[in-house]
């Protein structure tokens, strides 16, 4: 399983002249606002993988009307060939200078970094009248910097230090490259990217939406985004029952008491919504209060049904799939159309193993994501091997104490690696509380790199639930669990699904799989007929509205993205046969229309990327 290498922060600072431009860039930036907004403060100005951005608390807002005015004055600095100057300033004269430059959150970063690094030195940097808290680096001189070569890209919110507790900054965000060639190439790429960013062609294409009344975060699936989420379960539920998985289902709560055991409590309560308090009455007529909670994950569901009755070594590996909805608590800044949500339908599974198994089952898991991907057609992804952080100074909030355990499993999923040849980031800090994980990292179309899909391997959680198999020595052992969810959630997966297609999905995948077009009202019995018979082989077809004219029948389709078009009139009905139009494809073809049934039964069965007429 090896996706193509994805760039990241660290190789643009191995790239340490554009790193320098683009953290000189921010700087010149924050003195470009400053002269616009008079008395704004800073926040945070780092270099990013495409350029860079600044935070501010601006005494005005200022918009993307203000761009053309602030990158005048950027070029205007640039030409100016301000030098930058480091001070190294002792703390006393460091946090009056702060003071003196009102700058609250700089002083209260500085304070952290002296208490964490015991510092007794802080750096600055100057340029013109610009001075900033900074540890560099930067290029000498503004004039060493393209004029031609970044340019600013859109406003946004971001609350200081990623706490929805904090204040709300504004946050402009730049491009910065080599050169303009490179810098217009950036654009060209966000641009294409934004007419397929999945929230506006959600709107477009009538796939979801959301509801205030029914809250942030979860999303009304429409009747066309349905038949997608439904066309992925789809997926599946096949490849798992021929990798000999079993459903099953769960309850949307359960007791608070579970996830204490677990220690999801522990870990996730931040991530989940609040307990639902409850009296019950009992046998004897007593009663007693009961905390319930909405489901966050399925695995205690799960390990609730393995230890439903006493388990044999001869049953592992024992395969549990549910496509499961759960709920978690996601900060309002952080929900973003499907990508982030409240409300997730996990392609979720837990497999019970023996160590010993654990590696084949590991290789399984692997070639199952191997085959989902190939169908879906994505490509662009790398691993990460994400692993617990003993030096991390939260390390036990974080993670499960047990050292041994850790270098244990991490040994085994790392060896597995090496063995298949594939390569992998290490990720250290990006495990789960309970064990080592795999993550796989897709580059979306919009730039992103997002986590999609994930298998984990549990040492820990099954033993605190009590779980066991009786072995072939006869004596009770704990089983591993491996967590794995190919197909990542719905919601997650439909939201990369749409911007990597365009909208314009497969036939098999295809809300509206073929719509017919008359040519005119005469042979529209014809073209009903078709319709019947394609419905009758669950074909998603449908006959477009006669009261239009051809050409704006072949538009709206053309708009609804439907991959396959079937044009009849006159000759059509009389020979039995069809005009076949496709998406994006401006040659058509005639064909009977037996050989058109045979040709889409088949794109559909074995869910092709294109439609192949024999």
């Amino acid at each position: 399983m090896k996706g193509l290498a994805m760039r990241n922060l660290e190789e643009s600072k191995g790239d340490d002249r554009l790193y320098r431009v683009r953290h000189s860039l921010a700087h010149v930036l924050a003195q470009a606002v400053l002269e616009m907004r008079e008395g704004s403060t800073l926040g945070f100005g780092p270099p990013i993988e495409d350029g860079f951005y600044y935070d501010f608390i601006l005494t005005e807002p200022l918009t993307e009307a203000d761009f053309p005015e602030l990158e005048r004055r950027m070029k205007k600095i640039l030409k100016k060939g301000q030098r930058f100057y480091q001070e190294e300033v002792s703390l006393d004269d460091a946090f009056a200078r702060l003071d003196e430059m009102r700058e609250p959150y700089k002083r209260e970063y500085a304070q952290e970094l002296v208490e964490r690094n015991s510092l007794d030195t802080l750096s600055f940097y100057r340029n013109g009248p610009f001075l900033d808290m900074c540890e560099g680096p930067h290029v000498e001189t503004t004039r060493e910097i393209a004029r031609d070569a970044f340019k600013l890209r859109s406003v946004a919110g971001a609350y200081w230090r990623g706490d929805s507790d904090n204040v709300m900054m504004t946050r402009i965000y730049a491009w910065a490259f080599a050169d303009k060639a490179a810098l217009d190439e950036a654009v060209t790429a966000f641009e294409l990217a934004q007419e397929r960013d999945h929230k506006k062609l959600g709107r477009e294409l009538d796939l979801f939406t959301f509801d205030d009344e029914i809250g942030r975060g979860l999303p009304l699936w429409m009747p066309h985004g349905t038949v997608v989420r439904d066309e992925l379960e789809k997926l599946a539920v096949e490849l798992e029952f021929k990798a000999g998985y079993e459903r099953v289902a769960t309850p949307h709560i359960a007791k608070g008491s579970l996830y204490e055991q677990t220690g999801h409590l522990e870990h996730y309560k931040e991530s989940m919504y609040p307990p639902m308090e409850v009296v019950e009455e009992t046998a004897d007529g007593s009663s007693i209060r009961e905390s319930y909670m909405l489901k966050p994950m399925n695995c205690p569901h799960h390990h609730k049904i393995y230890a439903a009755r006493l388990r044999s070594y001869r049953e592992l590996p024992l395969r549990l799939a549910e496509y499961g909805q759960v709920y978690r608590w996601e900060a309002s800044g952080a929900v973003s159309g499907l990508a982030r949500v409240r409300m997730l339908s996990m392609n979720d599974a837990h497999i019970y193993c023996t160590e010993e198994q654990t590696k084949e089952v590991f290789r399984e898991v692997i070639a199952e994501y191997d085959e989902a991907y190939r169908i879906l057609g994505l490509k662009e992804y790398t691993i990460r091997l994400s692993r617990w952080d003993p030096d991390d100074p939260k390390g036990r909030e974080k993670y499960v104490d047990a050292p041994d355990d850790w270098a244990r499993t991490e040994a085994i999923i790392a060896s597995l690696l090496d063995e298949m040849g594939i390569d992998y980031e290490d990720g250290p800090g990006e495990a789960a509380f309970y064990g080592p994980k795999l993550d796989v990292m897709f580059r979306t179309v919009t730039g992103k790199v997002e986590q999609l899909s994930t298998v984990q391997l549990d040492f820990a959680v099954p033993g605190r639930l009590g779980l066991t198999y009786v072995g072939d020595d006869g004596a009770e052992h704990t089983p591993y669990c491996v967590h794995r969810a190919p197909l990542s959630t719905h919601e997650r997966m439909v939201a990369l699904l749409i911007e990597h297609f365009g909208g314009a999905f497969p036939t098999w995948l295809a809300p509206v799989q073929v719509q017919v077009i008359t040519v005119s009202e005469h042979f529209h019995d014809y073209a009903s007929g078709l319709v019947r018979k394609m419905r009758a082989n669950f074909v998603r077809a449908e006959l477009a509205s006669e009261s239009d004219t051809v050409s704006k029948k072949i538009r709206d389709a053309t708009t609804r993205k439907i991959p396959n078009l079937l044009i009849v009139g006159e000759r059509e009905a009389a020979a039995g046969t069809v005009t076949l139009r496709r998406y994006g494809i401006r040659q058509q073809s005639t064909m009977p229309f037996g050989e058109f049934e045979i040709a889409l039964a088949k794109t559909i069965k074995s869910r092709a990327l294109e439609f192949a007429v024999d």
